[in-house]
């Protein structure tokens, strides 16, 4: 995937979307390497990407890193990085995998789902 697009829309604009991508699916067309995410509300958005959650994902999209190097990074707690790694996971945002490195044996690396996320927020 190249890009995730994390957006807030009202539900009959995503089940718009999602009939489209219904039709383009029957027709065989290709679909772009996008993702989307879509919120409600704002306000919800911006819960589940807090400015801390966003500093990480800023962090892992630079380069993939271990949870040393981002507590180091991000001069913030271990276990606080871990919680928001875990949460971010969950939500499909970010991918934790056995490092390869003989630096970092037995650790786990850190990597976005995609080198490029947009942020869309609508009011109103």
């Amino acid at each position: 995937m190249t890009t995730l697009l994390i957006r807030t829309d009202n539900v009959d604009n995503f089940f718009a979307r999602a009939r489209d991508a219904a039709r383009k699916a029957d027709c065989g067309d290709n679909f772009h390497e996008k993702m989307t995410i879509t919120f409600e509300d704002p306000q919800q958005m911006f819960m589940v990407l807090s400015v801390a959650r966003r500093r990480i994902m800023i962090e892992v999209m630079k380069k993939p890193q271990t949870i040393r190097d981002l507590v180091h990074n991000l001069n913030r707690n271990r276990s606080t990085i871990v919680k928001d790694i875990r949460f971010l996971e969950q939500k499909g945002l970010l991918i934790r995998q056995k490092s390869s490195a003989e630096n970092n044996v037995g650790e786990k690396i850190i990597k976005s789902v995609a080198p490029r996320i947009e942020l869309v927020a609508m009011l109103g």
